[in-house]
């Protein structure tokens, strides 16, 4: 379909939400319909089904302009002349759609004050807050009980406006969109954006690496949905990733079309933009795998364009391939008696060379670096130990501390090695020679906490770390005047938990996805976190409780006190692996 094709869809939409005590519900005017915006495959648009706000009428009730008010929230566009037309001109200038959009369960409630009369009546709206979105399109989850307080008074033209919107407890003005769980699945796509781990332009191995940024964009009947997701990449990455990735686009830089030629996607941009020989892998891989992983230019090539450059355009190929984001090594290994074995597909495999496959039982929290050539442990004589795998491997001391006081290893994909001493309250980072010694690195928001564990992702960027025993917060590995620091942490919020089940255990899956296995005393769960909006999924338990979890690719593995097991996808269940001499299961990096 067209630009001009869907707009005029668009237009033929005409629909009023009325919301009962209990929810919304949609009462249809000439509609709702899908507004067919592609075929989920091939076009650059999404499906979706649009609400157009209609005023208040002269004849509602005061509750009906409030439920008139939440569904012109709804339905809102940008244009905001419909919802102010809900208020009164004071309240207008009290209230804006500007801000974090407060998203609210389907079951809110709205109840009256007894002491409503004909001139001026109150509504309290009750529910509980799932989440916020945020300027910068993060979709922050929550759990908290929620109030907003609308008074309404009758004018002297007849019919009701609202007069203000406040929070009852404090009675201070609230702002912001008010959207239910409902409306944000029919108007919000969750969409993955890419950005680098370096500045363009740097040269290594580990240059160019995509890092993913998760955001909600709202659909706009206006443009394609390949539009929407171009032009909020250009704007940068969002608060989560601030200072810890980087974007060819520079700030200047606009879209001024993005349409469909027969088998391609053109983009048109304008502003400046380096040299195409230093930028050109780096911005063709963001905009292809932000567009592709997004299912808007499936398997078309895209030309990017500059506004008023007769230059050639740049091509960015259909089958473009990723650098990779998991380590070189996909080996999978566990402990047994503190030796590093191999897992093979029929079940245990061999020792690896060297000291760290041969029993130590001083060695606990054993990991595997990317490459699969060095094996950090924490040691009970002491500090943080590291073996190459190899047959003239000895173990050295790369970090100082007592056992107690730091938590277990993690390595970067740089090859570096990271750990937390709980003593001094520091985040200590060791470079591969080991010869260096320890660094500090700023972790201001981790100040006065009890971090419990820390944990490298294995793009190198993001960061997860346990405070105590019931609390996961993750941010990103950001550097601030050339210098690391850990920056932008946020609470993970985990469904059902309250705070109050004990974490065992987190792992990286990947980049994006944190493994947290926490135990109640009832029960046991496995969940799988999207850190980047809070999107769980939660597998299936076992007979017995899970000791620690690793992840990697399509394979997830636990260990309980007898055994190694494996999640088998088709089935949705664990399958035995090793059941003799077990310890935690381990990927390289996680």
């Amino acid at each position: 379909m067209t630009r001009t094709n869907r707009l005029g869809a668009a237009i033929a939409v005409a629909a009023a939400i009325a919301c009962a005590s209990s929810g919304c519900a949609v009462i249809p005017v000439s509609g709702p319909f899908t507004i067919d915006e592609g075929d989920g495959g091939g076009s650059m648009s999404k499906p979706f089904q649009r609400m157009i706000a209609i005023p208040p009428r002269p004849r509602w009730s005061p509750q009906q302009v409030v439920d008139g008010l939440r569904a012109a929230m709804a339905a809102y566009d940008g244009d905001t002349r419909v919802l102010m037309q809900y208020l009164t001109p004071e309240a207008q200038h009290a209230w804006s759609p500007d801000g974090p959009v407060t998203v609210i369960d389907n079951g809110y409630k709205l109840a009256f004050d007894p002491k409503n009369t004909a001139e001026q009546s109150a509504f309290t709206l009750t529910g509980t807050q799932v989440a916020r979105i945020e300027d910068d399109d993060r979709y922050v989850p929550a759990n908290a009980d929620l109030s907003w307080k609308f008074t309404v008074v009758k004018t002297p033209q007849g019919g009701y406006r609202i007069a203000s919107i406040t929070d009852p407890d404090t009675g201070r003005p609230v702002r912001g969109l008010l959207l239910t769980r409902a409306d944000v699945d029919r108007a919000y796509r969750a969409t993955n954006l890419y950005y680098l781990n370096s500045p363009p332009g740097s040269e290594g191995t580990d240059t160019n690496r995509l890092v993913v940024d998760r955001v909600r964009l709202r659909v706009r009947p206006t443009e394609s949905f390949a539009e929407t997701i171009v032009e909020r990449l250009l704007k940068g990455p969002s608060q989560a990733l601030q200072g810890a990735v980087y974007s060819v686009f520079p700030p200047e830089m606009r879209v001024v079309s993005v349409r469909q030629a027969d088998e391609r996607v053109v983009i048109t941009l304008s502003g400046p933009l380096a040299a195409y020989e230093e930028i050109e892998r780096p911005l063709k891989l963001q905009l292809r795998w932000s567009l592709s992983d997004n299912n808007v230019v499936n398997g078309r090539e895209i030309e990017v364009h500059l506004d008023g450059d007769t230059a050639e355009p740049m091509t960015v190929e259909a089958n473009l391939k990723d650098t990779g984001q998991d380590p070189a090594v996909s080996q999978a290994y566990y402990t047994s008696r503190g030796a590093v074995r191999s897992i093979d597909q029929e079940g245990p495999g061999l020792p690896v060379q060297g000291p760290a496959g041969q029993p130590n039982t001083a060695n606990t929290d054993l990991t595997v670096s990317a490459q699969g050539d060095l094996v950090a442990a924490r040691s009970k004589a002491g500090g943080i130990w590291v073996s190459r795998v190899a047959a003239d491997g000895k173990w050295e001391r790369w970090i100082q501390g007592d056992y107690q006081d730091l938590t277990p290893p993690s390595w970067h994909r740089d090859g570096t090695l990271w750990t937390y001493d709980r003593r001094s309250g520091a985040v200590l980072r060791c470079y591969p020679s080991g010869g260096r010694g320890a660094e500090r690195i700023a972790a201001p928001a981790l100040d006065g906490l009890d971090v419990t564990s820390l944990r490298i992702a294995r793009d190198g960027v993001r960061v997860a770390v346990t405070i105590g025993k019931n609390e996961v917060r993750v941010g990103a590995l950001a550097r601030s005047a050339g210098s690391p620091m850990l920056a932008n942490f946020q609470p993970l919020v985990l469904p059902d938990s309250q705070g109050k089940d004990e974490i065992t255990d987190i792992a990286w899956h990947d980049g994006e996805h944190l493994l947290v296995l926490s135990n109640n005393k009832a029960s046991q769960t496995v969940k799988e976190v999207n850190v980047g909006d809070g999107t769980t999924e939660t597998l299936p338990g076992y007979k017995d409780r899970f000791e620690s979890l690793a992840a990697l690719g399509d394979r997830i593995l636990g260990n309980t006190a007898d055994e190694i097991l494996e999640f088998n996808l088709d089935k949705q269940g664990w399958s035995p692996k090793i059941n003799a001499d077990v310890g935690p299961p381990i990927f390289p990096l996680g």
